[in-house]
């Protein structure tokens, strides 16, 4: 079993920042690949960022330039900087955790997080 644990989430201005971080224990599995998505209301989960310990790596281009993910000092952590924050970037962000390399797969989740941009 693997737990995915989210936090950091919040509301903000447009133009503020978060620091979410993601968390994920097992006694299982080898973790090889972490990724952040979000969900609008009405809208599917889409990919946010993604990075694998073989050191691949992913970013939606709607984010690029302003959000960076990267791995946390402890093993199977990820931090997702989100700068520059626009009302169309609010959701429930949630963490994936997976077992294999590809950025797209996610077979554990966590419960996310909610950030929401408004003025």
């Amino acid at each position: 079993q693997v737990q995915v644990v989210e936090s950091g989430g919040g509301l903000v201005r447009p133009g503020a920042s978060l620091r979410l971080s993601c968390a994920a224990t097992t006694d299982r599995f080898a973790i090889n690949a972490l990724g952040w998505f979000r969900q609008a209301p009405g809208e599917q989960r889409e990919l946010v960022a993604a990075l694998s310990s073989g050191g691949r790596w992913k970013i939606a281009d709607s984010v690029k330039g302003r959000f960076t993910v990267s791995r946390g000092d402890a093993k199977d952590t990820l931090g997702l900087q989100m700068n520059s924050l626009k009302s169309a970037d609010s959701g429930v962000y949630y963490c994936g955790a997976s077992s294999y390399y590809d950025l797209d797969t996610y077979a554990f989740w966590g419960q996310g997080t909610q950030v929401a941009v408004s003025s």
